[in-house]
């Protein structure tokens, strides 16, 4: 067990036991874990059984491990055998790439007037194809128009026309919905082609951020950049989800 680890936790704890110590955003550790037994899981994932907490704290500290409490609610506590400053390093690690990966989301935006001609029909619907292919996501819209208002089924035929007419590149994530006088729909594109995408990105960001720390003299110390953010020639209706940007094309 590292004296480091659980030496810090303690420094930061208020020492009142009349305060739930619990209530901070970190697990219990080691000898914050005051309950006389738990249910202990070993490194590997191991079902080690229910043991007092002195024998799990013994466990930790000839693994040279940590204690940590995963189900505080359990009765008795869950806890398990890991090395705590690692857990949290990789868990910053993953948050920060979920990050990345939600900036490089990019929402583009097709409009459809539901009375649209075959020609129209197919230049949009190979502007949905462009962009799943390159691994974005597409947000459908139709506007409706005075008296279209009382025809939804019309639009609904529309969307899963389309949907069906791009469904070797991607998939509907968000199902037809009216949204005021507009129905809506999202298709994804397949998760290879997204993730391809998004690895591509990613690449590209760290050859620009090496390429200014190169200039500078200080190469491996550039700061993590967003992906470029893309400019839309018109603000999408009905709003878009967070970290993606949005891209709109106008039916004529």
């Amino acid at each position: 067990m590292r004296p480091h680890d659980g030496g810090l936790l303690r420094s930061t704890a208020v020492a009142t036991d009349d305060v739930e110590e619990h209530s901070i955003s970190e697990p219990r550790i080691n000898e914050r874990i005051r309950v006389p037994e738990v249910r202990l899981v070993g490194p590997a994932g191991e079902q080690v059984g229910v043991v007092r907490v002195e024998d799990a704290l013994r466990l930790a500290k000839e693994a040279d491990l940590d204690l940590v409490e995963v189900a505080p609610d359990a009765r008795p506590p869950v806890a398990k055998l890991m090395d705590f400053g690692k857990f949290k390093y990789e868990s910053a690690m993953k948050a920060r790439d979920a990050r990345r990966n939600q900036a490089n989301t990019v929402l583009k935006e097709i409009r459809f007037r539901l009375k649209i001609d075959a020609h129209d029909y197919a230049t949009k619907k190979g502007h949905v194809e462009r962009f799943l292919k390159g691994g974005d996501k597409v947000k459908v819209m139709i506007m409706f128009r005075g008296r279209e208002q009382s025809r939804p089924e019309m639009g609904m035929r529309l969307l899963q026309r389309l949907a069906d007419d791009v469904a070797e590149l991607g998939s509907v994530e968000s199902s037809p919905r009216l949204d005021g006088r507009n129905m809506t729909m999202v298709i994804g594109p397949h998760r290879k082609k997204a993730e391809a995408k998004s690895e591509q990105r990613r690449k590209r960001d760290e050859e620009r951020a090496t390429k200014r720390s190169t200039k500078h003299g200080h190469a491996g110390d550039a700061p993590d950049e967003a992906a470029p953010a893309e400019t839309a020639g018109e603000a999408p209706q009905g709003g878009t989800a967070p970290g993606e940007a949005a891209q709109s094309e106008t039916a004529s």
